[in-house]
């Protein structure tokens, strides 16, 4: 269990993984940087200009659909971004290696596995010799 678990370690899915939320996390900044800074004036520009633009008020309630908007804008880049750049290429690297143009990970050979056996079986000779 535990070669198994440094196996997976060491095959850096765990770094890639921890990369990949830092790297993510740091893009959605900079997107929600940029709808802020520019797309929402935008927005209030376009909705009328002044202190209320990109909002509509009902019974002294203000509503602030630029915000709204924003965020979808915001959503929008960033899903598109993961897909084209994470999800699309993982799936042609996926189709490649189901038609056999790239190899997958490697199996272990016959020879591995048999010396594994051996040094299991000499483990468990040991340890009930220790215990007579």
């Amino acid at each position: 269990m535990l070669k198994g678990f440094k196996d997976f370690l060491l095959r850096g899915n765990v770094v890639d993984l921890a990369v990949a939320v830092v790297i993510g996390a740091a893009f959605t900044a900079v997107v929600t940087a940029f709808t802020t800074a520019f797309l929402k004036p935008l927005i209030q520009l376009v909705s009328g200009g002044g202190e209320l633009a990109g909002t509509f008020v009902v019974n002294d309630v203000s509503f602030d659909y630029a915000s709204f908007i924003n965020q979808v804008i915001t959503f929008v880049i960033t899903a598109a971004v993961v897909y084209f750049l994470v999800v699309y290429p993982l799936k042609a690297i996926q189709d490649r290696r189901r038609r056999g143009e790239e190899a997958g990970p490697s199996e272990p050979t016959d020879v591995e596995l048999l010396i594994e056996i051996r040094d299991l079986l000499k483990e468990g000779r040991t340890s009930g010799r220790d215990q007579v």
